[in-house]
């Protein structure tokens, strides 16, 4: 595509709560662009972008899938994403690289859980959004509680572009509030004909009054239309929607849309929305990146003739070999290239580009900035990496990865197994970096780590089906953390005779806690002769793998501070090899923690319930016992909702005990919250008490 065409493409994605629809809605987006010629439905295992064997078994989005199309001359590059919080890093890969996003919230539901999870995340990187309000027809719509609910828990603007026509089972279609037509959906060609028409008679004084709201907002952001708005003047659909646009772009608003992707009506007025109100490439602030020695650092400007900058955002392996997804900020890339991975200063060659469509590749010989293509060839290149011009070298910023909660053991079942578990393993680290694997030291057990019980359970299903590798598992593990109760100084020395001379080297380090959530700092001096930056950056490695052994109960360290004070030479004297200053930091973080007094952290958990009134009692009591904490209780129908936090520990199988309490009906959410000191009785169990 050439250059001056980059301001019609649209890097979007679709981010919700599970079960919210977001995957019929992308259907239906492809369905309407031309993409596909037959609708797939979830609920059927039929869903062109849920193409894993396991998403169409469980009928939910597992990994993020990436596809094109094409509406009214601009070009989607769109990708669907997971709503289940053990795939949360599908999330957080997707909105990195993105330039704008459609949320969608159900109109029963409202706004649950994992919906605020990937509010925050598309917060984070300030990722413009449109909302898309669904299931407008189901019973017990509501889209102003909805929209209320976007005000409320995500302390966002909503600005209301339509109004429904027609409640629940008699939903038909939409009013556009700036063109003031109203919208249907023809049922003879599955939606694809909008049908336009005047606004009925009696929903005319509700539309005024929703247009002059709409009016104010877009108000904010044009001083012209603040002008004409004052002296109420009507202003025309254009210079609302230039108006709009900047406000969303800003993130200062969020435009509302409604629909129900399910029976076609709606999808087509957000294709529009995403075309007026979302950004191109070029719309938004240049990133920075920085010299990977100098450390300056230099704006990504959206220019196809500046040097290459992208970024290595998924990994996928397919028969042990990898297929790298890249979104170009700048410059462009061709087939056969060498480039550099400046994240870890190794060459690699591009041997073919794809454009993809789901798990459908279509090759192409060049892409430039503001793409989102595939790649194969790259050989070390992993999440979160940069790949650039070599003779331009720069790094761009990764992305946050969320730390895994939940352990399982696993064993081979045969000979053959075992010979190809590990390197089986290692591809499934490569794709997902919440995803991690090590041996237990005292048991011989692989141990396997991620974000969930669902997480693990995928990981072992796709083991056996994609590798034909057969393992027996153990019972799921809460995955804990020390970290310290003082602040402690420890003088470290380490000697050894050498071959030809004796090494010796001595660290003074401080260890100090840090407010919960900080995770872990090390901090080093300045290089001073005959300390070198490269001696420097082998103590920083091997305090951080101190960090990630733990001291006392195997579990990793965080909120922590770790400065080195000193790395103290004797005039005269050798030195100190890099592999004599590694034991002594090593030896010296794992020493002092010791004596510091380690404390153990588990994990806790954010909670929403939904159950019958007559469940309430039993269920709370049920919490209680589980050392949970109500946060707040609320009514949706004849329905309960209830807010609360409990540790993962007490979580494994309560969906079980949940429907027994609630005689089928009931149904929870979780997600991860942060860590919090574990009760006596739990440290006792890890022979920390004494401490």
């Amino acid at each position: 595509m050439p250059a001056l065409d980059t301001g019609v493409i649209r890097n979007i994605g679709i981010i919700s709560h599970i079960d919210a629809g977001k995957t019929t809605v992308s259907e239906r987006i492809l369905f309407y662009s031309g993409e596909t010629y037959k609708m797939g439905e979830v609920h059927d295992g039929q869903a062109v972008m849920d193409w894993m064997p396991q998403e169409q078994e469980r009928g939910i989005t597992i990994t993020a899938t990436a596809t094109t199309c094409h509406w009214n001359n601009f070009r989607f590059n769109l990708i669907d994403t997971p709503g289940h919080i053990d795939f949360t890093i599908e999330v957080e890969r997707s909105v990195r690289v993105l330039d704008g996003a459609v949320a969608i919230f159900s109109a029963v539901e409202g706004v649950q859980p994992q919906s605020e999870l990937v509010w925050r995340q598309a917060d984070r990187y300030g990722v413009p959004r449109v909302c898309f309000i669904n299931k407008m027809d189901r019973l017990g719509a509501d889209y102003l509680r909805a929209v209320a609910q976007v005000t409320q828990r995500l302390k966002a603007r909503p600005v209301l572009l339509q109004l429904p026509i027609g409640e629940e089972a008699g939903f038909t279609g939409v009013i556009d509030l700036l063109t003031e037509e109203a919208l249907g959906f023809s049922a003879t060609d599955q939606g694809s004909t909008v049908l336009r028409g005047p606004v009925p008679e009696s929903a005319s004084q509700q539309v005024q009054e929703a247009r002059l709201k709409l009016t104010e907002a877009a108000a904010d952001f044009d001083d012209e239309v603040m002008a004409d708005f004052l002296e109420g003047r009507r202003v025309s659909a254009e210079r609302l929607r230039e108006a709009l646009r900047r406000g969303t772009l800003a993130c200062r608003i969020f435009p509302v849309l409604l629909g129900s992707a399910l029976h076609n009506k709606g999808v087509q007025p957000l294709l529009d929305a995403v075309c007026h109100y979302l950004p191109s490439p070029l719309d938004l602030q240049a990133p920075a990146g920085h010299h990977p020695v100098s450390g300056d650092r230099e704006p990504v400007n959206c220019d196809p003739d500046a040097p290459l900058r992208a970024l290595a955002f998924k990994v996928m392996a397919e028969s042990g070999r990898r297929l790298t997804y890249l979104r170009i900020y700048s410059g462009r890339v061709r087939a056969g290239a060498m480039l550099l991975n400046s994240s870890r200063n190794s060459e690699e060659r591009i041997r073919h580009l794809f454009r993809m469509h789901a798990h459908r590749r279509e090759e192409i010989n060049e892409a430039i900035a503001g793409d989102i293509v595939a790649a194969s060839g790259c050989q070390v290149t992993l999440t979160g990496d940069t790949l650039c011009d070599p003779g331009r070298p720069l790094v761009l910023e990764g992305l946050d990865v969320p730390e895994p909660v939940v352990s399982l053991a696993v064993e081979a079942k045969g000979a053959q197994d075992r010979e190809h578990l590990l390197s089986t393993l290692e591809y499934f680290q490569w794709e997902d970096p919440t995803f991690r694997v090590h041996e237990d030291q005292e048991t011989g057990q692989t141990i396997l780590t991620g974000m969930g019980e669902l997480h693990l359970e995928i990981i072992i299903d796709r083991l056996r089906r994609e590798y034909g590798v057969q393992v027996k598992t153990g019972r799921p593990r809460v995955v804990y953390r020390e970290t310290l109760r003082q602040q402690i100084e420890r003088r470290e020395f380490f000697h050894r005779e050498g071959d030809r001379r004796p090494e010796t080297a001595e660290v003074l380090l401080r260890l100090s806690p840090l407010p919960r959530g900080s995770g872990v700092r090390v901090k080093l001096p300045q290089p001073h002769p005959p300390i070198t930056p490269e001696l420097l950056a082998a103590v920083e490695q091997s305090l951080q793998q101190g960090c990630l052994a733990g001291c006392r109960t195997g579990y990793p360290l965080t909120d922590l501070e770790v400065r080195v004070l000193e790395i103290p030479v004797e005039p005269g004297a050798p030195v100190p090899s890099e592999s004599a200053l590694r034991a002594a930091a090593r030896r010296g973080i794992v020493m002092a923690a010791r004596e510091a007094g380690p404390l153990l952290l588990e994990p806790i958990m954010s909670l929403e319930l939904e159950l019958p009134t007559e469940s309430l009692g039993r269920v709370l009591g049920s919490l209680q016992q589980k050392r949970g904490r109500v946060e707040g209780l609320d009514k949706r129908g004849d329905l309960e909702l209830v807010r609360a936090t409990v540790p993962l520990a007490e979580m494994f199988g309560y969906m079980t005990e949940l429907r027994s309490a609630s005689k089928g009906r009931g149904s929870y959410t979780m997600e991860f919250q942060g860590f919090q000191e574990a009760p006596a009785e739990v440290q006792a169990q890890f022979g920390l008490s004494g401490y």
